[in-house]
């Protein structure tokens, strides 16, 4: 089976970037995993993919290098099996909140007898080479979601459940969960006190011997969040950069053209 390159940096010691699709279209997946990330998440949850989106988008991937992972809708076990047999090498799943939970999720990602995921790896077969049923378990990232106040008081005993390789935060959900209505939801938080819960949680994980994700906004909060510690960032999604690009170029082209360029006269058009 290929190994799984996210557990190969972090056995180097090497953080793990990565980029994240909202688009349900195997062409921009294609483009995204081609531009130097680490691994590249499907988002099943928040963005317009489906499982016919995603099963195409994973297809398209399979011409890099680059690791492929999955957000799923929720803890389900037909939508985390169905995106693993699809070839997803690791799972992120949303709204984790108890040891229980996290339970539930380790036992959908892992096959028999460590779970009870079922045996049908439809495309996965083809796609991550022979050795499949014997090595998936041990190639296979399984991350839970840390996103509201109940989650971070439980979070010792989800870090401990065996079988979890660590934990994702949702900045955005977080502050809600933790703040309420004080803070609006988003990313790259600098609010003294969820930078503290951040960084809470980031311990708590490293102490558990668990790996530790975050979601950023920018460049720039991902590499500082490298610098905390953090095992995994990953930075905007395919929307935001394909929005950013095309505003930045139509700005540009604005400030040119109406800074460098004068006003034709009637008789430059060919008027009397």
């Amino acid at each position: 089976m290929i190994k799984n390159g996210m557990k190969r940096l972090w056995a180097q010691g090497k953080p793990v970037l990565n980029g994240w699709l909202s688009i349900a279209n195997s062409f921009s997946a294609e483009i995204m995993s081609q531009q130097g990330y680490d691994s590249v998440t499907i988002d099943m949850q928040h963005g317009a993919v489906g499982y016919d989106g995603a099963f195409p988008m994973l297809q398209a991937m399979r011409s890099s290098e680059v690791t492929p992972m999955v957000r799923v809708p929720w803890l389900d076990p037909a939508d985390i099996m169905k995106a693993l047999d699809a070839g997803a090498y690791g799972v992120i799943c949303p709204m984790i909140n108890s040891r229980e939970e996290a339970e539930r999720l380790v036992s959908y990602v892992r096959y028999p007898p460590t779970g009870v995921r079922s045996f049908g790896p439809i495309r996965a077969l083809f796609s991550a080479g022979p050795g499949y049923a014997n090595e998936a378990d041990d190639e296979i990232v399984c991350l839970a979601m840390i996103e509201t106040a109940q989650a971070v008081a439980n979070l010792d005993d989800i870090l401990a459940t065996p079988g979890l390789d660590g934990i994702y935060i949702g900045p955005a959900d977080l502050t809600l969960g933790l703040r309420g209505k004080t803070y609006p939801p988003g990313f790259d938080r600098r609010e003294p006190e969820m930078v503290d819960a951040i960084q809470d949680i980031l311990k708590r994980a490293r102490k558990a011997g668990k790996r530790a994700g975050i979601h950023n906004g920018t460049a720039d909060y991902a590499a500082r969040a490298v610098g905390w510690g953090f095992d995994l960032v990953t930075v905007s999604n395919d929307v935001r950069l394909m929005a950013g690009a095309a505003e930045a170029s139509v700005k540009k082209f604005r400030e040119l053209t109406e800074t460098s360029v004068a006003p034709a006269k009637p008789a430059d058009r060919g008027g009397y």
